[in-house]
Order: structure tokens, then sequence, then C-alpha cells
């Protein structure tokens, strides 16, 4: 799945995922939960790795969707190949974590999409970004700060060497000079590359690549992906813009989706940050009079934290979650240490990392342990032959590592495999 980035649509860097957000603990195998043991509270503790999840969604999904289920403590280990991306989910992290009277529910939702899927943000977010900057800087030099200050997280795992650099991937950040990283022209580049002579119908191709590749495959209205060193071909908006509990958002006019994948993900992005913070089910406010008459609504403001020491930025994680940063490409590693031994519950690979799924992985895994593989379903680039040898590849891979398919998670179900540690028997030859 990383193949040279002039060569392709995916590119070399995954900037976001490419299946919609999961509520892990409604994926998780009621056989699996009947694994879990009682943490120091007297907690159901559940434990789950995720290997390339990139940008944080399924951890969001099911900190917001906790409240519907039994109270258990869960714990989320985070395992990437590159440092951008734990320094991106930390980002979303810490601000969905905002409280209200720092930002409101639209303006984080809208700087929530804006900085997973766009190249380009406002001055408000730029001036945001900055500001988180500074404080992530802090974090990566100073554990005892950081603990303080957002405790949920768990950056203890890193070794020295990744912490400079994600202090220097967050000075990078806080550069305001936009010539810095001349993204317009970097990604025009990359475009003119990819298409070569259909570059000049740049706009039909994506139409062409909607229509041919992905309507047949059953999906909704896709947004092209804006990016240098990620995706080309397959956009942000998967990730909350295809699927929703509100019906309405669904519905088709004449064959044709009546909302866009930006205005479902606007949806379902305020609705998550809702329930995040309230604990309840979101209920949309009736239309304002501006909105009924068309007039665009007043756009709020974040109000910046002007505190050189940045004392007063402590995010109150709702419920005992706790999220460890894993070291980059630790995977092969894990079944070396003890304390993970028969930890995890739930496993999670993305499609650019199924490579790491390996047969001493079932070392790590709980008994009747839940696998859950991402696909290629929603890759432009990928024919359907390709997919079908995809999904047998991660089969057998899954098999290798002691795992049996076991349906599919709600949803798009053509989006992931599911599959459950096999029940070892008396007489059983030893896994190879």
């Amino acid at each position: 799945m990383t193949t040279a980035a002039g060569s392709s649509s995916f590119g070399t860097t995954c900037w976001w995922g490419f299946s919609p957000a999961l509520d892990l603990q409604r994926e998780c195998l009621e056989s699996s939960m009947a694994h879990l043991c009682l943490s120091q509270d007297d907690l159901p503790e559940l434990n789950i790795l995720l290997v390339g999840s990139v940008d944080g969604r399924h951890v969001l999904r099911t900190m917001s969707q906790a409240h519907r289920w039994l109270r258990r403590r869960i714990n989320f280990y985070i395992v990437e190949n590159n440092l951008e991306a734990l320094g991106r989910q930390l980002l979303f992290l810490s601000l969905a974590l905002e409280s209200p009277e720092k930002l409101g529910l639209q303006e984080k939702s809208e700087m929530f999409l804006e900085l997973l899927g766009n190249s380009l943000i406002r001055s408000p977010t730029a001036a945001y970004l900055q500001e988180k900057s500074d404080l992530f800087i802090r974090y990566a030099t100073d554990p005892d700060f950081q603990q303080r200050h957002l405790g949920a997280v768990d950056m203890s795992a890193l070794k020295f060497k990744e912490r400079d650099q994600l202090e220097g991937i967050f000075r990078f950040w806080r550069n305001p000079d936009p010539q810095a990283f001349p993204i317009a022209r970097l990604w025009d580049l990359r475009v003119r590359q990819y298409l070569g002579t259909r570059y000049d119908a740049r706009r039909g191709v994506c139409d062409w690549d909607l229509t041919m590749k992905l309507h047949e495959r059953g999906k909704g209205e896709l947004v092209p992906a804006r990016g240098y060193w990620g995706d080309i071909g397959t956009g942000p908006y998967l990730l909350f813009g295809i699927e929703s509990e509100e019906p309405s958002l669904l519905r088709t006019v004449n064959g044709i989706p009546a909302k866009s994948a930006q205005e479902i993900s606007l949806y379902n992005v305020t609705a998550l940050f809702h329930e995040l913070a309230a604990r309840a089910r979101y209920t949309p406010p009736p239309p304002t009079s501006e909105a009924v008459s068309g007039a665009a609504p007043a756009q709020e403001n974040p109000a910046l934290n002007p505190d050189p020491d940045l004392q007063n930025h402590k995010a109150a994680c709702p419920g005992p979650v706790r999220i460890h940063f894993l070291p980059l490409g630790c995977t092969a590693r894990l079944p070396c240490k003890s304390q993970y031994h028969q930890l995890f519950h739930l496993l999670y690979f993305s499609c650019s990392m199924v490579h790491a799924l390996t047969p001493e992985l079932q070392l790590v895994s709980a008994p009747r342990a839940t696998l859950i593989t991402e696909l290629t379903s929603f890759l432009p680039d990928v024919r359907k032959e390709q997919a079908d040898a995809f999904l047998d590849q991660v089969t057998a891979m899954a098999a290798g590592a002691g795992f049996t398919p076991c349906g599919t998670p709600e949803g798009q179900n053509q989006a992931w495999a599911r599959f459950q540690r096999r029940e070892e028997r008396p007489g059983d030859p030893p896994p190879h």
C-alpha cells in the first residue's frame, strides 16, 4: 500500500484512514468481552491494540459512545509508522476535549474537519494550531507537565529520539511562514505526476473514478483528497461522511444523495463532540430564522489562551480511558515483552499496516480476542480482483496468527473483515 508518491494516488504516508469510524466496544465480540479482567478499581478492563489507525477516529467514537455500554476501563495502545500520525492524533484528541468555554460545538466541529482534511486553513485555525504546538512541545519535552495537563495520554513508552522528533514536528507546525511549505505548488506537482497526460481533464478524472470505480461498489458521494505525501484519490470524508445515525442525512432524490459527504461529516462530528462532553445522544437544535432565510450563521471564534506558561490547558477525559502511544513500528517487538502477553481483547490493523499481522501476535492476544482488519474497498486505484486478493491475503495472515473469520462489523460491511482467535483444544497441534 506504500508505493512511490508520484506513481499512484496512495502516497507514502496515510493522513486519514480508508474506512468509517467504529465504536470498538460495539464491534468487539461478546466472547472476547467475556474474558475481561477486573482492574484495580473493580471495573472490567478492555485493552485495544490499534495498528495504523492514523487519525484517532476509532478512539474518538469509542470514547464518545462509551456511556451507551456497561462502565469499563478502556486502554488504547496505538502503533503508527510515522510520528506525524501520532502528532495529529494528539491534536485531534486535545481539540475534542476542549472545554465549551474555550471552543463552541460548531467551531470545534468545523475546525476538526478542517485540520483533518485541508492543506490550507483559516486564520483562526492556524492560530489555534500554533498555540497547541507550543503546548505539545512542552508535552514532548516535559513528561510531568504532560501528565498533569493531559493525563489520559501516556507517552512514556516513546523513545527519547522519537520525543525529539515530535518536538521538531510541533516546531514546524507553529511556523507562520507560508513559504516554509508551499503546499499549493507541491500539491499541483504531485497531481501532475500522477495524472500525466490526463492533468488538463483532472475534474473529469475525479468524476470518472467516483462513477466507474466507487459507485459500482455501493459507495456514497466522496470528496477528493488534498494532500502531498498522502493519498490523493481517497478523500478524508470517508471517516465520518458516508454513515450516520440520522437517517434523513442518507436519503436520496432520484437516486442521488440529498446530502453531501461534507454535510454528513459535519453533523456526525458535531454529534460525536456533543456526546463526548454531555454523555448523551445529540439532538440537533431546530433551524433558526437565519438558516430558514438562507443567511449564514455567525461564526464562533476560539478564545485563544493568552497564558504564556500554558497552565490553563488541562483537558479532562470523560470516563476511565487511557491512551498509550507506543514506539514506531513496534508491533513485532510486543510479543517479546511479558507485559503484553495475552493482553489485547481487540486488535485493529489498517490496510496500510496489515503486513504487521504476524503469527507471533497470537502471544499478545487474549483468549477469544477479536481481530478487525481494514480492507481496500474505498481505494479507487484498486481493482475488484485486487481487492478480493487482498481479502484472501488478509484471511491467510489472520489464520497464521491464530484467527478465524467471524462475520463483519456492522455498517459498511465491505470496509472491514472480522476474525476471532481460535479456541485451543487439547490435542490441537501447536501453531506454526
